[in-house]
């Protein structure tokens, strides 16, 4: 992933730890196959199978930052390296937290199981339709993380407006039912706790892309608006 160096050993040790990282990547992606899963037929075998991965996904976390720590102790990077090591550190971290979105909502389904069957009668479907958004938009940051793709990197930023606007619409879609049937507010709470998972799941991907930009270009784009992102990757 990151250019070639003096020192080979150096270069070897940023590809090995960016591997890690996909590896990473990889555990949460099926983490996320298996809660849209069980999401979408009140599996509870999938739901248990989220559960189970979680336990690899804290393992590997641990196991990057420690390689990281000790290529920052022994390398002493500076400029674009260390910028490069600080974002694998932060993407790290936001796919752990992705893969704790996707437990929770394994576990939520497991709640809901054990319940009454009240949430099926409410707006799921669109909720699926979010979380296929927003497992998309994950396997996308992987991809321009690969890459060190800014131009993806801008694209993921606007498509978590898409799925903002998804959260937003279903909210108001919850309130109505709750309004309209006061006997809905248990599984509407549930089914509110889902989507802001999903939603939260979709901010993590954009946070990846936000470092891309900042190994790339050197700008921190955290809080800065689409015109001054596009204007930072000129």
């Amino acid at each position: 992933m990151p250019d070639k160096h003096l020192s080979t050993q150096f270069d070897s040790e940023l590809n090995s730890v960016s591997s890690r990282v996909m590896e990473l990547g990889g555990l949460v992606e099926s983490q996320i196959r298996h809660a849209m899963y069980a999401l979408s037929q009140f599996s509870a075998e999938s739901a248990t199978t989220v559960i189970e991965i979680e336990l690899q996904v804290n393992a590997l976390e641990v196991e990057i930052d420690r390689e990281l720590s000790s290529i920052i102790a022994r390398r002493q990077p500076t400029a674009r390296d260390l910028r490069l090591l600080m974002s694998i550190s932060k993407t790290t971290a936001n796919l752990e937290r992705v893969g704790d979105e996707a437990e929770k909502i394994a576990r939520m389904v497991q709640s809901i199981i054990s319940k009454s069957g009240a949430v099926r009668t409410l707006p799921s479907s669109e909720l699926r339709v979010a979380f296929e958004l927003a497992a998309k938009l994950l396997r996308k940051a992987l991809d321009a993380f690969a890459r060190l793709d800014t131009v993806t990197a801008v694209a993921i930023l606007k498509e978590d407006d898409e799925i903002d606007k998804e959260f937003d619409g279903f909210v108001r879609k919850l309130i109505t039912y709750m309004m309209e049937d006061p006997r809905t507010i248990s599984a509407s709470l549930d089914l509110l706790f889902l989507a802001k998972a999903i939603e939260r799941i979709g901010d993590h991907a954009k946070n990846i892309a936000e470092f891309i930009i900042y190994v790339v270009k050197g700008a921190d784009v955290r809080h800065a608006t689409m015109e001054q992102v596009e204007s930072a990757i000129k």
